[in-house]
């Protein structure tokens, strides 16, 4: 079976991200075939509570091309599925000031379930994006020595 991996590098560049959780999606119909082709954009993608739940807006999972009047929406809304303390932890955090949560990566399980990977962040200042440039930058050039050579 074909591994599916969609990273969301630009998280990784304005956000510092803190704690780490693995989520299922509550999908419809043709949403997983779309996800198992690689179809997906977490680019923009940002977590919200609505009540005790958790929801993920503003993925991208493009439509199944082989689907017909029944394919899904690809900018719905969709519930993200954690544990009840998994939810109470992340909801007192995002209470405080600063915080929010980040789709970070989506893969598809061993068992063929499409997970989400969500990041409990904290938005860097412009100076901070500039140190991660910075350091990107000296690693590509360490690369390219040690190629040479």
């Amino acid at each position: 079976m074909k591994t599916v991996e969609i990273n969301n590098r630009k998280a990784l560049f304005d956000f510092e991200l803190l704690d780490k959780y693995e989520a299922g999606l509550m999908l419809k119909g043709t949403e997983i075939k779309s996800i198992r082709s690689g179809r997906v954009n977490l680019k923009d993608g940002f977590c919200f509570f609505k009540g005790d739940e958790l929801y993920v807006k503003n993925v991208h999972i493009a439509e199944y091309e082989f689907g017909n009047i029944n394919n899904h929406e690809p900018l719905s809304v969709r519930k993200l599925l954690l544990n009840r303390r998994e939810l109470n932890k992340l909801h007192a955090k995002i209470k405080e000031r600063g915080y929010t949560i980040v789709p970070v990566r989506m893969f598809i399980s061993e068992r063929g379930f499409a997970k989400i990977e969500i990041a409990l962040a904290r938005g860097k200042k412009s100076f901070d994006k500039r140190n991660t440039i910075k350091l990107k930058d000296q690693k590509r050039e360490m690369d390219r020595t040690f190629r040479i050579k």
